[in-house]
């Protein structure tokens, strides 16, 4: 085992951040649809508004830093050991198994998790903003004082928005779960706090494939 810096500063904080604010927006938004009662609705809504702002900001801020780095290409599909990540997770994982694939500082995504992550990005995260854009400017007021409503159907917007949103939590219980799969129940959490992970060193890596070969 080597220590290697894996996650970069800007690259914690983005996670964090991005997190804090989803679980923070689940809240809000599930008092706002009446289900829970903590701040009281018009605090909620105030609250759910400018979290959204600040996760638009975030979002901004984390492309730039992704196409800018580089760190895009992470994200970049392939179905090379895709199955046998799958059947590591469906199986291999209860019976000690070693992991098929290799962590690496250019390469911190398995195949399975390039797939989820891509989907995550390009897919869940673009409609959850998108209807939630479209929910609060649905009906506003232009220059000459007229009112204005979206030709989508209200009650269209707001089930794309609230299915996202049900999905974002989804993803986070299953994504939570998965950072106890790592060396250990918390090397995984550790790493995304320090940048450092305890990794297997690459050439005893290869060493073990072939031999499984």
């Amino acid at each position: 085992m080597k220590r290697v810096y894996i996650y970069k500063m800007f690259e914690r904080f983005w996670h964090w951040s991005q997190a804090s604010l989803i679980i923070f927006l689940a809240l809000t938004g599930f008092e706002v649809h009446g289900t829970i009662e903590i701040f009281g609705f018009d605090q909620a809504v105030r609250f759910h508004r400018f979290s959204s702002y600040a996760l638009l900001i975030l979002i901004t801020f984390s492309i730039f830093w992704h196409f800018t780095t580089g760190e895009w290409k992470q994200y970049i599909p392939s179905t090379k050991k895709l199955k046998s990540q799958l059947h590591y997770y469906i199986s291999g994982i209860f019976k000690g198994e070693k992991h098929p694939t290799h962590k690496s500082e250019l390469s911190k995504l398995n195949p399975l998790q390039k797939l989820v992550y891509l989907g995550f990005k390009v897919v869940l995260i673009p409609v959850v903003v998108i209807s939630g854009i479209l929910y609060m400017n649905y009906k506003t007021i232009d220059q000459n004082d007229i009112i204005v409503i979206s030709e989508i159907p209200l009650n269209t917007i707001a089930v794309l928005h609230t299915l996202g949103a049900f999905l974002l939590i989804s993803f986070l219980v299953v994504h939570v779960y998965m950072t106890t799969t790592g060396t250990t129940p918390t090397s995984n959490i550790k790493a995304m706090i320090t940048g450092y992970e305890e990794i297997e060193h690459e050439t005893d890596h290869k060493i073990d494939n072939q031999k499984e070969k």
